[in-house]
């Protein structure tokens, strides 16, 4: 708990204090469905096939926190810091870097408690790694639309 405790205000703190780019209409968007998305797949992943779970198998409010207030702040600041107007090059190494700090972020979250919360049933780093690249390109392809919706109502 304490691991999460920790990423939960430094993230938080790194993506509001280093926005320039998300209006507040964005940022609630990417928040609402990045909660709506991440709790689909948890539904799934989680509680029907075993795959994962934060703490323990249980439905627990703890698990919650990585849902409303972990994730959102991370989808912020891959979406702020995103190079829209560089080469497909630039893109690339961008959706990497961010692929391998998602991976490192995962092992660390793997660590026994009091550090780690999150736990392996079938599920491993490599489907992460499949998987992970995926939904980068799920929430950029959403902030999109929601750009498009917005100049054109």
């Amino acid at each position: 708990m304490i691991g999460l405790i920790i990423a939960i205000i430094l993230f938080n703190i790194v993506a509001f204090a280093t926005n320039k780019r998300l209006t507040i209409n964005q940022i609630v968007h990417i928040w609402v469905f990045t909660g709506f998305f991440q709790g689909l797949a948890d539904l799934y992943i989680d509680q029907k096939y075993h795959g994962y779970w934060y703490f323990s198998k249980d439905i627990e409010w703890a698990s919650l926190l990585s849902i409303t207030v972990l994730i959102p702040p991370v989808n912020m600041m891959f979406l702020n810091w995103y190079p829209f107007n560089a080469s497909w090059l630039k893109k690339t190494l961008y959706f990497i870097y961010w692929l391998i700090f998602m991976l490192a972020y995962e092992l660390i979250a793997l660590l026994p408690e009091p550090w780690g919360y999150f736990n392996y049933g079938w599920w491993s780093l490599w489907y992460s790694l499949i998987v992970d690249p995926l939904l980068l390109f799920i929430v950029l392809s959403y902030y999109k639309w929601i750009c498009k919706i917005e100049h054109n109502p």
